[in-house]
């Protein structure tokens, strides 16, 4: 009679394999996930069928990590003018915190990571609408949500092609205040 998988275990290499990837991208071979969960490519393979069942499992626990954590930094505050909630979420997503999550998943739109994650570009966008339709809706302009969207996404497309960070940050801010205006 075969082992009993135990999910606490599974869970432990995922974390593990997940901050791994965060760190350093996702390892073309088994070994830097068994090297970092502290066990073997044998091992990961009981645990999750294959290589690329790992990846995507990965890709979406680190997805479910960053969903969380950018929702709560795009989350409205009670008594704080939403553009300046967008501008400290800006400043915390495109800083060394929320970079690695930035860095995976811009390359997970390029053609080659569709293969793992097959609706990743429309979920990608349609995650984040929600929360910002919620703190526009502060100033009264829910519907600019797409409009938001879209300027961050391009500028962090932007800033991962250039590294011009300042003027990305600039751009960020210019456009806040022109958001600002929108909303009086």
């Amino acid at each position: 009679m075969g082992r009993h998988k135990q999910p606490e275990i599974r869970d432990r290499i995922l974390d593990a394999c997940v901050d791994h990837a965060l760190a350093h991208g996702l390892p073309g071979r088994l070994e830097p996930f068994a090297t970092a969960s502290g066990t073997s490519t044998r091992m990961l393979i009981y645990h999750f069928g294959t290589r690329d069942a790992l990846l995507r499992e990965t890709l979406k626990r680190a997805r479910q990590r960053q969903r969380e954590w950018f929702g709560e930094l795009l989350s409205a505050r009670p008594g704080q003018p939403y553009p300046d909630t967008l501008r400290r979420a800006w400043q915390v997503m495109t800083g060394p915190a929320g970079r690695p999550f930035l860095t995976m998943f811009g390359k997970l739109r390029e053609e080659a990571g569709q293969q793992l994650w097959p609706d990743f570009r429309r979920s990608a966008t349609t995650d984040w609408l929600r929360p910002l339709e919620d703190g526009l809706r502060g100033i009264g302009r829910p519907e600019l949500a797409t409009l938001v969207l879209a300027v961050i996404r391009g500028l962090i497309m932007d800033l991962e092609a250039t590294g011009e960070v300042s003027r990305a940050d600039r751009a960020f801010a210019d456009f806040l205040a022109t958001l600002t205006t929108a909303g009086r």
